[in-house]
């Protein structure tokens, strides 16, 4: 037992870790049990209660694919040749019949529409600067040109299919790029085919708002703050910080210093909503787990009728302050009516500012644009104007003067990722080219827990009927052996949980065939121990041979067959992806607890026991 102490508590160490990945799963599984049996204003509070447990569990617990917990998986192709004949110019009959050539080709070539297209002129001896770029430019160049234009397209429809999927307030939705032109959009708990399609097809909303006055905006939000500690609502929230694990110092204000739980009390909407009166008084800080209840105390009736008619508040895109690991979304006052829209804008570019090294965005309009952009610009010097692409605030630059011309700079950014995301919105005034959805897949939720119940039960039975097989065929090996086939179903579902994986439908046929690897690798090594025990040694010296000898095939076998996982997830998708990855992880786990935690059970029963143990 002593020599085997290091390993017995690393194993230990292991089971612990995977336990403590598998609690939120389980935390998550029950909360959804008890808010099943709730309804109305019962619900409500259930949820107003527990929403920082929730969204723990929820963050942190084994994901599910569509096909367990319902939704829609929609695929988007981006129409990059629409955005080629778009860029063209003097285009006329042989044009057309090069980009109908093109378009046709396409549907059957995997090849990008640039290289399709530069082989069409190439075939007809017309030079691409004939429609794109100057006379000067060479092929190669007006090409690197095309190609970049179709990759920003595509960068600035995800961007868009992504703010909108947030605006629209489904939770864990996946956005990823397919290749050269497609985008895989999932939407659990979504079964709305038409919303859906206005959602990601629609045109997208640029606007250009003005930041209303900080004086009245504080007035605003004291307003609301007043009537939500007339509703009761501080008590509420003192409760909810009370339970978290927050800072215990105490806060100065006017009334003396108050403790968090006192400040909550007298003032519910600036304990969640951050303000500086001093700093900046027209804007909010909202860390994220606070998001929700202020969009709650937002959306009250006796709340919106604090709020003047011409104002709103609008939310950040992204988390503008990171602090101790914390997000914070900025909440920005607005005036309700756009002072102008994004379809002035004709072209915006990323670079670094040569003067002050720091990352810029310049932006041009067109000639209404430019006319409209001097008046807003010259009447609200050392103002702030909010970009606004569907709701969401990306930046809120200063006018620092009058800008003519059309041609203006935004600066402020903190790194060129930055400034290229805002590149991305200001030419979004609408999707860059044609979205055509290519696919699309919807997955009821009761089709979904039938695909729960049916994995369980499929899993569950190939478990038990392998159990059983395995204590009737080896006996104390088998009883061993079944004992290890926990652990890897252990490991396999905690790694899942720990990396955040997705568990698929297809992935609970590969929980179920790494089960059978895992078996299969026991009865290697115990038919060898029963080869050994029959030339006459000794149970101890017939088991370490047995592992010895049969390692080489176990090893060889699960590496080739983890290599094939890597190879359907690295080229596979959506289930095939979700079928490779409990491989590979099961194939691990499988290695780990057939092979090292099965020889330290034996090595302390032979040490106890002896000849009693059978291998059948």
């Amino acid at each position: 037992m002593r020599k085997n102490r290091n390993k017995l508590i690393f194993i230990a160490i292991a089971v612990a870790l995977g336990l403590y990945f598998l609690y939120p799963t389980y935390q998550d599984y029950q909360m959804m049990n008890s808010m099943k049996g709730l309804r109305g204003e019962d619900s409500l509070q259930f949820v107003e209660q527990h929403e920082d447990d929730i969204r723990e569990y929820r963050a942190r617990r084994i994901k599910l694919g569509l096909d367990l917990q319902g939704g829609m998986r929609v695929v988007l192709e981006v129409n990059v040749v629409k955005l080629l004949e778009d860029l063209a110019k003097n285009k006329d009959d042989v044009y057309a019949q090069i980009i109908q050539g093109v378009r046709d080709e396409a549907k059957r070539s995997e090849e990008s529409a640039v290289i399709l297209l530069r082989r069409k002129f190439e075939e007809r001896k017309i030079r691409l600067s004939r429609y794109y770029g100057n006379l000067r430019d060479t092929d190669d160049e007006i090409t690197a040109f095309l190609e970049d234009e179709s990759k920003k397209a595509i960068d600035r429809a995800m961007e868009i299919v992504r703010n909108r999927v947030d605006q629209y307030g489904v939770s864990e939705p996946s956005i990823q790029k397919l290749g050269g032109s497609r985008i895989i959009v999932e939407l659990p708990g979504v079964s709305k085919e038409a919303e859906v399609r206005q959602l990601l097809q629609g045109t997208a909303l640029l606007e250009f708002k003005l930041l209303k006055d900080a004086d009245v905006t504080y007035k605003v939000m004291e307003a609301i703050d007043k009537a939500l500690v007339a509703a009761g609502v501080g008590d509420t929230l003192t409760a909810d910080i009370a339970r978290a694990d927050t800072d215990t110092a105490a806060i100065p204000t006017p009334e003396g210093e108050l403790s968090p739980e006192e400040f909550a009390e007298k003032h519910p909407f600036f304990a969640i909503a951050l303000v500086d009166p001093q700093r900046s008084p027209g804007e909010a800080l909202v860390a994220e787990e606070n998001k929700e209840k202020i969009r709650r105390i937002l959306e009250r009736e006796d709340i919106k009728r604090l709020i003047p008619q011409d104002m709103r508040f609008q939310w950040s895109a992204k988390p503008r302050v990171v602090s101790e690991g914390r997000k914070y979304y900025t909440l920005y006052p607005v005036r309700a009516g756009a002072e102008l829209t994004g379809g002035v804008i004709v072209n915006a570019r990323a670079t670094i500012d040569p003067n002050y090294n720091q990352p810029i965005v310049t932006m041009e309009m067109n000639s209404e644009g430019s006319r409209e952009w001097a008046r807003i610009t010259g009447a609200n010097i050392n103002k702030r104007i909010a970009i606004v692409l569907d709701n969401a605030v990306f930046s809120a630059p200063v006018v620092r003067n009058k800008i003519t011309g059309g041609n203006s700079q935004i600066e402020g950014m903190e790194n060129l990722d930055e400034a290229r995301l805002l590149e991305i919105v200001l030419k979004a005034g609408a999707l860059p080219a044609p979205v055509d959805i290519v696919e699309q897949r919807s997955v009821g939720p009761s089709l979904g827990e039938d695909s729960i119940r049916s994995g369980l039960l499929s899993s569950g039975l190939a478990t038990l009927l392998t159990l059983i097989f395995m204590i009737l065929y080896y006996r104390t090996g088998g009883g061993v052996a079944d004992l290890a086939l926990v652990f890897c179903l252990l490991f396999l579902l905690a790694i899942l949980a720990g990396f955040h994986g997705t568990l698929t439908l297809p992935g609970i046929a590969g929980i179920i065939l790494t089960l059978a690897v895992a078996v299969d690798a026991n009865v290697l090594i115990y038919e060898r121990i029963r080869e050994e025990l029959g030339t006459g040694k000794t149970l101890r010296a017939a088991i370490d041979a047995g592992y010895e000898k049969a390692f080489s095939a176990i090893f060889d076998s699960n590496l080739t067959t983890f290599i094939t996982g890597v190879i359907l997830y690295q080229f596979g998708t959506g289930p095939v992806q979700g079928f490779a990855l409990t491989l590979m992880i099961g194939i691990a786990a499988s290695m780990f607890s057939a092979i090292f935690i099965t020889r330290v059970i034996f090595e302390i029963l032979t040490e106890k026991y002896g000849p009693a143990i059978s291998f059948g």
